[in-house]
């Protein structure tokens, strides 16, 4: 059965995706989403463990906000963040396995 190319539907479907993906493919954010699992952070916590001042770690939570990914509250002076859509990290175990899998791969070439 021949698959049709996508319609405007699809393709504006297939690149809102990407955007999520986009935005949870830089190191810093991807951590940042991975902290988020276990419930609310200010900015002040997630900046402990970032060797990063405040505007770079702003601007990361800005890409993972306007891609869904977070969303904020400001309570005072602090922004707290969560994660919008908890279940946003559920495929890492799939790109965990995917990563093992290549792995596994390349040793077994060199054997």
């Amino acid at each position: 059965m021949k698959r049709q190319p996508p319609n405007a539907k699809e393709l504006a479907l297939i690149e809102a995706k990407a955007h999520v993906l986009k935005a949870l493919g830089h190191p810093t954010r991807l951590w940042m989403a991975e902290q988020l699992a276990d419930g609310e952070k200010c900015v002040c916590e997630l900046a402990e463990f970032i060797d990063a001042d405040f505007s770079t770690i702003s601007k990361h939570l800005s890409v993972l906000k306007q891609a869904g990914v977070v969303e904020d509250e400001k309570r005072g002076k602090q922004v707290y963040y969560r994660l919008r859509v908890p279940c946003i990290l559920k495929y890492m175990s799939c790109v965990e396995a995917v990563i093992k899998a290549t792995v596994k791969e390349q040793v077994e070439m060199l054997a």
